[in-house]
């Protein structure tokens, strides 16, 4: 998106989506799971607060991706229709997000490898977090 000024043009990244929350049911679990397996991609606690933790870059004061602790009655579930998509930084990362989810109990749900179905370059891997939800770290980076 882009701004103007009488001196001169300023640019603005906006990618459409600012964070996602998902409901978690043990919530110091999936935290174990998301501290490990969010750092291989640089993503770390940037807020806690009762009942939540934020995980977002350095780079970033407000968190990207949140667990919320599915206490409360009516809260969302997990589903076939949700899966939550992390950028990384080069194919390593892509290994190294799949190999520490699946050490801290998560599922193979798509192994590393080129997708040549989707937007290219596009290289990445899905797993199932500990409450069902499919992660996704993608690099769409050549290499």
């Amino acid at each position: 998106m882009a701004r103007s000024s009488s001196t001169s043009l300023s640019y603005v990244a906006v990618t459409g989506i600012d964070h996602v929350s998902v409901p978690v049911a043990d919530l110091g679990r999936a935290a174990a799971f998301y501290d490990a397996v969010l750092a291989t991609l640089g993503l770390s606690r940037r807020k806690e607060r009762p009942g939540a933790i934020g995980y977002g870059p350095a780079t970033r004061a407000a968190p990207v991706f949140w667990i919320l602790d599915r206490a409360r009655e009516g809260s969302a579930g997990p589903g076939t229709g949700l899966h939550v998509s992390f950028e990384a930084a080069d194919r390593s990362s892509v290994a190294a997000f799949h190999a520490t989810a699946l050490r801290h109990g998560g599922k193979d749900a798509g192994a590393p490898g080129l997708r040549p179905q989707y937007t290219q370059p596009f290289y990445g891997a899905y797993v199932l977090d500990l409450d069902g939800f499919k992660i996704e770290a993608v690099c769409r980076g050549p290499e």
